[in-house]
């Protein structure tokens, strides 16, 4: 049975860079993955059509980053987008890249130790990936960083729950409400919260500090002098994300003085926050179309079939 409260593990004794090693890569969404299927198999897709659906997908997304950051491929120079990384590795390897992520069929599962749905954490990273880059347009910062950080915004909970199926299964946090949420009892029990581990895993893949830093701040923005903005974007992204998931906007007053010093008024906010459910509208409608069971992707070395979308995870090939 899980533990109502959680034994502390001793201070010191865990460190967040040490948790985030559990994670190779994180896993694919289910509702993307039939669609990029679909894609792939098609001859007539073109390259842009799946990077717009990468960019639907956290999993592939950061997969498709952390090449373009490598250092064969980066000499030096961090790439922020999708898209900057599709140029930088070449249609041929982003092709076999997300091939062999939809080929292995490893899907995002429920978050345990936070009692978050699969699906839930999939709308969660698209909506506040949205929010993210629509506050960055509004505010003339740079959208497609904004809409990265946004997108990855939750991957510290992916990471301590897969460090906590291998190591203490047990586990458990009750949810939280904004803007803290589960932070202070992540902080009581492992001595770090979701965003440090967040920001921990993207350091880990060569992740530049404008990406990473906004996760690692985002629960208390104005800490941090040098990436502010962002983790400001990111902050007040996850209210809308919220509100857009839940159906209502509840402001905090820390939240209010952030606005104002933004410049941004309520009425701009409900306008934003419209922009961003019609946006999750449309995704709705784009994912919702019939993949067929059984998908062929053309290989150098000849041809995978791949069926359905369903797979059970073993200790062993999880997040394989």
């Amino acid at each position: 049975m899980p533990s109502e409260n959680p034994t502390p593990i001793p201070r010191g004794s865990l460190q967040a860079d040490e948790v985030v090693r559990q994670l190779r890569h994180l896993p694919a969404a289910a509702r993307v993955l039939p669609r990029l299927k679909k894609l792939l198999s098609d001859g007539n897709s073109s390259m842009h059509e799946v990077v717009e659906m990468i960019r639907l997908d956290p999993g592939i997304a950061a997969r498709v980053l952390q090449m373009g950051n490598s250092i064969y491929y980066s000499q030096g120079l961090h790439c922020y987008t999708v898209g900057e990384a599709v140029d930088r590795v070449g249609y041929n390897q982003i092709y076999e890249l997300v091939a062999n992520a939809v080929a292995s069929q490893v899907l995002v599962r429920p978050l345990t130790v936070y009692g978050i749905e699969a699906e839930e954490l999939w709308r969660m990273s698209v909506v506040c990936a949205f929010a993210s880059e629509t506050l960055a347009r509004h505010l003339h910062l740079d959208r497609d960083i904004a809409y990265t950080v946004g997108l990855l915004h939750g991957v510290g909970l992916v990471a301590i729950d897969e460090w906590a199926f291998r190591r203490q299964p047990g586990l458990r946090f009750a949810a939280g409400a904004l803007p803290l949420e589960t932070t202070e009892a992540e902080r009581a029990v492992l001595g770090f919260h979701n965003g440090e581990a967040g920001a921990a895993l993207l350091r880990l893949w060569g992740f530049s500090p404008v990406m990473s830093e906004p996760i690692r701040w985002q629960f208390h923005p104005r800490i941090t002098a040098s990436h502010q903005k962002f983790s400001v974007v990111l902050h007040l992204a996850k209210r809308l994300r919220t509100a857009v998931c839940t159906g209502s906007l509840e402001i905090s007053n820390g939240e209010k003085d952030l606005l104002a010093s933004l410049n941004l008024r309520n009425q701009t906010i409900e306008q934003l926050l419209e922009e961003v459910q019609a946006r999750l509208q449309d995704i709705r409608s784009l994912l919702e179309t019939n993949s067929p069971d059984r998908s062929v992707l053309d290989f150098p070395n000849g041809e995978r079939t791949i069926h359905g979308t369903g797979v059970t995870r073993t200790m062993m090939d999880r997040y394989a």
